[in-house]
């Protein structure tokens, strides 16, 4: 049975300028006043090819032959108060910045397209924002439906965007209005080429594997120029921090501090040698017995006992512990101001994550290293867990590794024979 296609409500296209100040409207001086207060923005849009066209109800972005352009309708732009074009300049940045129509891309592509806006109108101001846009927490402006039957279908719309929180991700969105099936029909059948609520997604088209690889590769480059510029010059105009450290992560080139974790293991594993005919002497072949080496590394595990080091926390590390070879030993010791070597573990590959917490005062990272160097000759090195806050306590004989729980830092310059490893929790990642 074929649906019925219903008709969406089009509140940000019912007010258009004229044809004679649609041909008056210039977009230059507003690309120069993003220069000047929106710093941020004014470079990502430099990579863009911007054409004024009326095959657009709104505007949009879209990507062609490896180039990303925007396009926008003069009629719907001219009609519009300076301060509302910079945040639809904006929200269409926020669409290329997140991938919104290269790999995040998912289907049915309108209910995607709602919920990209819904997260981008999350972190732009709304009197920003043309009047008409999806904006979580706020119901939508139903007043030009006049048959009864689609304002009823469309109102069930409009209460579940008013109920949903603002900050979320466009999955998020995507998962919540995937729910309803009255509401995804709704949005599913609005007509094509329809534009509901700001802007169009008609340009999002498919693209080649390799063509995407490169679109996101200039996406990745004219991003970290941004970021770093803005960062030099202390000007990210309306970039919340919250967005900003968003985006700083987006381009990072750190290494996961997993990878750092078993980097540290292997660098501590020394090489047990002897002797053995079953391998070939390669200076003397039969005549004298060849070497063979058997690498293995045991590793102290001191397990600061504050309570901001969380059960969580513990998981995350042996979760990565666990995935070690096999010839790592660790020996855990919970610490605070002492060393507990009385609830001291000695864990190796497969067992369960040690949940140990037998302490709960003070930190000193002196006592971690009077342990250690006491009890050198039985270790390769050492890993601390911890949230970093306490005082130097000096250089290690060994390495040392020192691993920051999320959302903390070491409060000292590490030492030549150290590395720090910042955790991130998984909801980071």
């Amino acid at each position: 049975m074929a649906q019925a296609e219903t008709t969406a409500p089009e509140a940000p296209v019912s007010n258009l300028a004229s044809e004679e100040e649609a041909a008056k409207f210039k977009l230059d001086p507003y690309l120069v006043s993003l220069m000047l207060h929106e710093p941020f923005f004014s470079h990502v849009l430099r990579g863009f090819d911007k054409i004024s066209s009326d095959s657009v109800p709104t505007a949009g972005i879209g990507v062609k032959d490896q180039n990303v352009f925007l396009v926008w309708n003069p009629r719907f732009l001219a009609a519009l108060e300076p301060i509302r074009v910079r945040g639809l300049l904006k929200h269409e940045c926020y669409h290329w910045i997140f991938k919104h129509c290269t790999a995040r891309k998912q289907d049915p592509h309108k209910l995607w397209n709602w919920a990209t806006d819904l997260a981008i109108n999350s972190i732009i101001s709304e009197n920003e924002l043309p009047e008409g846009g999806l904006i979580p927490g706020q119901s939508l402006d139903l007043s030009q439906l006049e048959d009864p039957s689609q304002k009823e279908k469309w109102q069930k719309v409009s209460d579940l965007i008013e109920s949903f929180p603002k900050n979320k991700a466009s999955e998020w969105y995507f998962a919540e209005l995937s729910k309803d099936d009255d509401v995804k029909e709704t949005i599913e059948g609005s007509g094509d080429g329809e534009v509901v609520f700001m802007d169009d997604h008609g340009e999002w088209g498919d693209m080649s594997e390799e063509d995407r690889q490169i679109v996101e590769g200039k996406i990745k480059k004219t991003l970290s120029d941004a970021v770093k510029k803005c960062d030099r010059a202390g000007q990210w105009g309306s970039v919340g921090s919250e967005t900003r450290e968003k985006l700083r992560s987006m381009v990072s080139d750190e290494v996961p501090w997993e990878t750092l974790l078993r980097s540290f293991c292997g660098m501590t594993q020394r090489a047990n040698k002897r002797r053995t005919m079953k391998r070939i002497n390669r200076k003397y072949p039969y005549i004298h017995a060849g070497i063979r080496a058997n690498h293995t590394a045991s590793l102290a595990v001191y397990m600061d006992q504050s309570a901001s080091v969380s059960t969580q926390d513990i998981e995350l590390l042996f979760g990565e512990l666990n995935n070690l070879g096999k010839k790592i030993d660790f020996h855990l010791f919970p610490f605070d101001t002492s060393v507990d070597e009385e609830n001291s573990i000695k864990w190796r590959k497969g067992q369960k994550p040690p949940a140990v917490r037998s302490r709960s005062g003070g930190t000193s990272f002196h006592v971690v290293q009077e342990h250690f160097h006491k009890n050198i000759d039985r270790f390769d090195g050492m890993i601390v867990l911890t949230d970093g806050e306490c005082g130097d306590p000096g250089p290690s004989r060994k390495r040392r590794a020192w691993v920051i729980v999320p959302g903390r830092k070491l409060y000292f310059d590490p030492h030549s024979n150290d590395t720090v490893i910042q955790m991130k929790g998984r909801s980071d990642s």
